[in-house]
């Protein structure tokens, strides 16, 4: 069996690390330099988002009639209710598009706004 022996001379010693040391000037660099991306992305949003009143055009309100939900009200007795004589299913449709609903739930109180052809 052999064995290695380690002298003295052979072990070189390990540096110590640097440390880094940062002026006050360095740390507000630093700053400056983390801030960029935030500051950049400011700029953009506000240069992009002012866009789409750029234009001169006059927007005219619209202003809807609604219908508070009440306990046992569906989609289909509001559509009979607020069109008799029209078909419930393109008035239900209607409504569904005009309100942005996902589903068929109804909520107990919930506003809806009903389209202006079937407004009295």
């Amino acid at each position: 069996m052999s064995t290695i022996t380690f002298g003295t001379a052979a072990v070189i010693p390990a540096r110590p690390a640097t440390r880094l040391r940062l002026t006050v000037r360095g740390r507000r660099v630093m700053l400056v330099l983390a801030a960029l991306p935030l500051a950049a992305g400011i700029a953009f949003a506000a240069i992009s988002g002012g866009s789409a009143l750029a234009s001169n055009e006059s927007t005219g309100t619209v202003s809807f009639e609604t219908v508070t939900v009440l306990p046992g009200d569906t989609l289909w007795s509001i559509a009979s209710k607020i069109a008799p004589t029209a078909d419930p299913r393109e008035v239900i449709g209607e409504i569904t598009r005009l309100n942005v609903l996902q589903t068929g739930e109804l909520q107990i109180g919930q506003t809806l706004s009903i389209p202006t052809q079937y407004t009295n």
